[in-house]
């Protein structure tokens, strides 16, 4: 089975190194989809509904196409005629220029009826509400899992907590907004799109246009953010495609900011009913949850819970999607699992008060995972445990500060990616693989890599990435990327050494078996021939090997925990999260420096998901009402906390993904330590100030 070598002997892996494409973005050379202007380049623009449930009756588009501007005309994008929420795709035009774009959308008329519509999960769930689907109810038949006996598992003698939480519609906001560019070059199209599959927007294209999948080229070398909306293909794609080939000329569609909120995906909501036990020794016993929450028009708007905590003899889970006018969700960083981990941190916190235990000690004697009990002590002396509250609220003063703790889970592996090496007779090596850098430093990770295992640097090695033309590798998501590339790229570098072994071990006189390869030399025998001078051995003729992932270089499985310090201002309601310490495992750590960012942009993103972002849907327009960054709050760099990462190494093993599992427990953590401050718990997201007053004014 394939190995890593020892971390002893490691010159570049596990260390901390810069990003290979760091000077072109701080530049602000790195072009993205969005910075692309070619030749003849044109705009498109997407008119979308206005109303959150509506029938198309008819679209005159008479008025949009005799104007001079107007280059391409599409009205047959709604494959229903039933627009469900405002946002939904009715038509597409391009156009000479940006600033005539949304001049000429006015003269679209459409002739819509109106239908009732249920906006949010609370509307929706309402009896008599208007249906989002005429032939289905808003709340789905349930999906029911679960262990033992629940009927029988709370004893007479155990203590129960019986609670609700609520968690918010989270929306994506991504820093780029969803789009893409599109050119053809006779029958074959070319998309530059902002995605985080670059093989998946490839099939999904072609499919949809009934093209060939070799005559769709997709190409994202940069891309400003998507945490999961940009997984999968956007309609965008093909219908910039479309426009591109009706008007004979390149069509960059980039979403409206406006648009990017409303319909590009989101975090699902949730109402969380449970019903927990603990026997007198402070051993869970039973769990019980009764969860709901909307993907708006989609489903699949799970909450994972019990999460984290593995070993309750009996719990039982029912689940319903619950249907809404509004935009579907999409996967989002660790998708449920924020949402369940938000609750069941909570409760946790509840059943410990309850039976008189120190919430720290609880869930050490409940949490069977070994790893994760170690990280349990290693957070709590980093965060100065000893130093919380016995008393919840008891801190003297206007600002009262309080200290909390949560855990998290993650499980996917990876798995799927080839890769293809080439060495040229100049010393110069060039790595191609389908992966894209959706910005956690992919692109360095594929040179590391193969620079690790031919000896040389990071900067000798050409790293080509996020073209569906190379090899093939699976999206960036599910924190499956480095698991699935890092094997690859090794298996690749591997072949491409044993074949340069071979004519080194002709020079130095030695077998090939017995040939090192370390700081730019081939040696053996205590003989050495340098990088160039090996390479000049080829000749005329690269070398060109193709590798694949193989088994024992990467696993699945990460455990974590997170302590939060806050100080909550009691008068005004505001929290500052103060410190945040984030222990987390991910196997064998290939960058310390971008997977430390990794562990601090989730921690980030799971503060802002604690106390500020939510969506807001009109009940009256069935719309969102701050769908833009004036109005949609999201964490800002003076309200970002000191942030303490301590991995907890297992380079044994191998790689794991690290971009989702700490998003998991933070929200918990932060309602933790709020509960610990104040003395009272507040059991909805975010924590907003007139929140924090109204619970502290009802207690």
């Amino acid at each position: 089975m394939a190995a890593w070598k020892p971390l002893d002997e490691m010159n570049i892996l596990s260390s901390r190194y810069p990003r290979i494409d760091g000077p072109l973005k701080v530049s602000g050379k790195a072009k993205y989809t969005h910075d692309l202007k070619p030749e003849g380049l044109l705009y498109g623009l997407i008119l979308h509904s206005p109303h959150p449930a509506a029938k198309i009756v008819g679209i005159d588009a008479s008025k949009v196409e005799q104007h001079p501007g107007v280059k391409a005309v599409l009205t047959d994008l709604h494959p229903t005629g039933t627009c469900r929420y405002v946002g939904d795709t009715i038509a597409a035009v391009a156009v000479t220029s940006p600033e005539i774009a949304h001049d000429v959308l006015d003269l679209f008329k459409v002739d819509y009826e109106i239908l009732p519509f249920s906006a949010d999960l609370d509307a929706a769930m309402k009896e008599g509400a208007a249906r989002v689907f005429a032939d289905k109810d808003n709340i789905s038949e349930p999906r029911i899992d679960g262990e033992g006996e629940i009927e029988s598992a709370f004893g007479p003698d155990d203590i129960i907590v019986e609670a609700t939480y609520r968690t918010q519609v989270q929306t994506h906001a991504c820093l780029e907004v969803h789009g893409s560019l599109a050119m053809w070059k006779g029958d074959d199209l070319y998309l530059w799109d902002s995605t985080q599959a670059v093989h998946g927007v490839r099939e999904s294209v072609a499919r949809y246009l009934e093209l060939p999948m070799d005559k769709v080229h997709v190409i994202c070398h940069h891309m400003g953010g998507g945490f999961g909306s940009k997984l999968q293909a956007g309609n965008y794609s093909a219908i910039a495609a479309r426009l591109a080939k009706l008007a004979d000329a390149p069509v960059k569609l980039m979403l409206t900011r406006e648009q990017d909120f409303i319909a590009a995906g989101n975090r699902p909501d949730s109402i969380q009913k449970i019903k927990a036990a603990v026997n007198r020794e402070g051993k869970l016993s039973a769990f019980q949850v009764t969860t709901y929450a909307t993907a708006g028009i989609a489903s699949r708007a799970g909450v994972r819970i019990p999460i984290v905590y593995e070993d309750i003899p009996a719990w039982r889970h029912e689940h319903y999607d619950v249907y809404t006018n509004a935009g579907a969700a999409r996967a989002f960083r660790a998708p449920g699992c924020p949402q369940g981990a938000f609750a069941m941190e909570q409760i946790m916190d509840e059943l410990a008060e309850k039976v008189g235990m120190d919430p720290l000690e609880f869930r050490l004697k409940n949490d069977s995972n070994s790893t994760r009990q170690k990280e349990w002590r290693i957070g709590a002396e980093r965060i100065g445990w000893q130093r919380r509250r016995k008393q919840p609220g008891s801190d003297a003063g206007q600002i009262k500060r309080g200290v909390g703790l949560a855990a998290g889970i993650w499980w996917p592996g990876g798995r799927g990616t080839q890769a293809q090496m080439t060495i040229y007779p100049d010393g110069a090596v060039e790595v191609r693989c389908g992966t894209q850098d959706i910005g956690t430093g992919s692109r360095t990770l594929v040179a590391a890599v193969a620079a690790e295992e031919l000896g040389l640097q990071v900067k000798d090695i050409t790293s080509l990435v996020g073209e569906s033309d190379f090899p093939k590798s699976g999206s960036s998501g599910g924190s499956t990327t480095s698991p699935s590339v890092a094997p690859a790229i090794k298996n690749t570098a591997e072949k491409a050494k044993a074949r340069l072994a071979e004519l080194a071990a002709e020079q130095l006189g030695a077998l090939a078996v017995d040939v090192q390869f370390a700081d730019g030399k081939a040696m053996a025998n205590g003989k050495s021939l340098n990088w160039k001078a090996l390479c000049g051995l080829l000749g005329t003729d690269p070398i060109t090997v193709h590798g694949e992932w193989v088994e024992g270089l990467s696993s699945a499985g990460v455990a974590g925990c997170q302590f939060a310090e806050v100080a909550v201002d009691t008068d005004t309601g505001r929290i500052q999260v103060e410190k945040l310490v984030a222990v987390a495992d991910c196997g064998l750590v290939l960058n310390r420096l971008t997977a430390e960012s990794q562990v601090n942009g989730a921690v980030i993103q799971g503060i802002s998901y604690a106390l500020l972002e939510n969506r807001l849907m009109d009940p009256v327009t069935g719309s969102q009402i701050n769908a833009d960054f004036e109005n949609y709050k999201i964490l800002g760099a003076l309200e970002v906390p000191e942030i303490e990462v301590i991995f907890f190494d297992e380079a044994e093993r191998g790689v794991i993904g690290i971009g989702e599992p700490p998003k998991v427990p933070t929200a918990g953590a932060v309602a933790n330590a709020v509960y610990n401050a104040i003395g009272v718990r507040i059991r909805e997201i975010p924590m907003t100030p007139d929140r924090v007053l109204m619970a502290l004014a009802k207690a």
